[in-house]
């Protein structure tokens, strides 16, 4: 390979003479990028700087070399290791050891997380940083750093023709060859200096002063120029060669026919908010969704966006998938949210396609909400109703079938007693309140429907207002036992009962 081919490859673009980068029987350096696999300290191919003055001079000639491109590896970012890039690499040659949090180099760079999280991916990619310990991200608990290790890459040390003794990571530079002294003293001219914090490109509202346009200039010249709108002392002056400024008449003026030469300002939105696109609307249902089911608290919400995506994207509110998950069911114990989230909502965009469904579902589960806070209400009633006072149910069953055996005299001696050939305990307490067998039958159906899912409270509450006799007479001694059954288990912390 000529000489000149192998300059044409590596040279370092600067204002000066330029001067080669290689030696002759140096191969031309291919494109600068290290792989994910390669930007740990033990799998890395460079060696690391023994101090930072020595690897600025690296991250420098990598910012000039052009060897790196990073619009090649990926579509966003950055487009070139640039300015910037160059400012963070000066930070974290202050850091000794380099362990940079994330919050750090935004408070001192001024950019925010995700260019951070670049311009490190940046210096990875070049073989100028590499991990010694990666740092960790745990829900609920702060995140640690990650540690770096300032690297030289290989790439540097051929082109520059240095000479290195040792092996592995831990080599040490022992010579350099001549022709590379003169761009290494440029470099290190550039390390000494102190790169400032690159200024925002957005252009500021008041143009420098001498900096006016050719169309703003001819402006000014025709205002000068032209006619005045009140002639004083004389006539009008001569029309100007560079233009002719003409004014709406003053009936167009006070109609609103005429446009203003001033442009208007745009009306700010109601409320001062812009409006959400596809992937703010993820997070805000994700957010919306942590915040009002339990079992999704402390979940991440970047994870609860990515699940609940699908129908973020279709339009969905929280009321909505509330409306969804009462129709598949809840769970009532729950490992992980956000997978149990991802199942439940598998598909819902396509069954609840339309917004009436989504509404139908969404009656549904504020009815079922209303008749469970009645049932409750009723419950707490009765409750109440029937040990109101001081005094205390006995905890021996056969002394609370005696116990309700005397109320029950007590309420017939109120009533004008028993009839005297009648004994007591003989009448039929079914026909005493008024139930047909089709009705006794229907309430036995209800019942057993309501084990089925799990549910006693009717049972229990006929077993505390009629008694147990008399509860067993109507719902017989089998759904009786399974009723204890499952109210004994339902106390039990080794049971859960939900239903599908």
């Amino acid at each position: 390979m000529s000489v000149v081919a192998a300059e044409a490859a590596v040279m370092v673009p600067s204002p000066g003479p330029s001067v080669p980068l290689v030696i002759d029987d140096v191969a031309v350096l291919p494109a600068l990028y290290v792989s994910e696999a390669s930007q740990w300290l033990t799998t890395s191919t460079g060696r690391v700087a023994p101090d930072g003055y020595s690897w600025m001079q690296a991250v420098h000639w990598v910012a000039g070399s052009g060897l790196y491109e990073p619009r090649r590896y990926r579509s966003h970012g950055p487009r070139s290791f640039g300015a910037t890039t160059v400012f963070v690499a000066q930070l974290l040659a202050e850091l000794s050891p380099c362990r940079p949090g994330t919050e750090y180099l935004m408070r001192r760079t001024g950019l925010t997380k995700r260019a951070v999280q670049n311009h490190l991916q940046m210096l990875r990619e070049t073989g100028l940083l590499a991990w010694e310990l990666r740092g960790t991200r745990v829900s609920g608990a702060p995140a640690q750093a990650s540690v770096y290790v300032r690297m030289i890459p290989l790439e540097f040390d051929k082109a520059l023709g240095i000479r290195t003794s040792g092996e592995g990571t831990r080599r040490r530079m022992t010579g350099m060859a001549e022709a590379s002294r003169e761009l290494m003293a440029r470099l290190a001219r550039k390390a000494a200096r102190k790169v400032r914090r690159p200024r925002s490109k957005t252009p500021s509202r008041t143009p420098p002063k001498g900096s006016r346009t050719a169309s703003s200039a001819a402006s000014v010249t025709a205002v000068s120029r032209g006619s005045r709108c009140t002639p004083m002392g004389g006539g009008a002056a001569g029309s100007p060669t560079a233009g002719t400024t003409s004014l709406p008449s003053e009936s167009k003026l006070s109609s609103g026919e005429a446009e203003s030469p001033i442009p208007k300002k745009p009306k700010a939105k109601a409320g001062g908010r812009q409006k959400l696109n596809a992937v703010g609307r993820r997070f805000q249902l994700a957010r919306e969704l942590t915040h009002e089911l339990d079992w999704l608290r402390g979940c991440s919400v970047p994870r609860i966006a990515w699940v609940a995506r699908n129908v973020a994207d279709a339009g969905w509110t929280v009321t909505d998938v509330k409306g969804w998950l009462h129709l598949r069911g809840e769970a009532a114990r729950v490992r992980r949210g956000s997978g149990l989230l991802a199942v439940l909502l598998a598909g819902a965009e396509n069954v609840l396609d339309t917004r009436q469904k989504r509404a139908d579902a969404v009656d549904q589960w504020r009815g079922a909400q209303e008749a469970s806070r009645r049932h409750s209400i009723q419950q707490v009633r009765a409750r109440t109703e029937r040990f109101e006072g001081d005094w205390e149910v006995p905890s021996s069953r056969s002394v609370q079938y005696q116990v309700e055996e005397a109320f029950a005299l007590v309420r017939e001696a109120a009533n004008g007693g028993r009839h005297p050939d009648q004994a007591p305990g003989t009448e039929d307490p079914c026909a005493a309140q008024g139930l047909t067998d089709q009705q006794i039958e229907e309430m036995r159906d209800r019942a057993q429907s309501e084990l089925m899912q799990g549910q006693t409270d009717l049972i229990i509450l006929a077993v505390d207002s009629m008694g147990h006799e008399a509860a067993e007479r109507v719902y017989g001694a089998d759904l009786l036992r399974r009723a204890r059954q499952l109210t004994s288990a339902a106390h039990s912390s080794l049971m859960t009962i939900t239903h599908r």
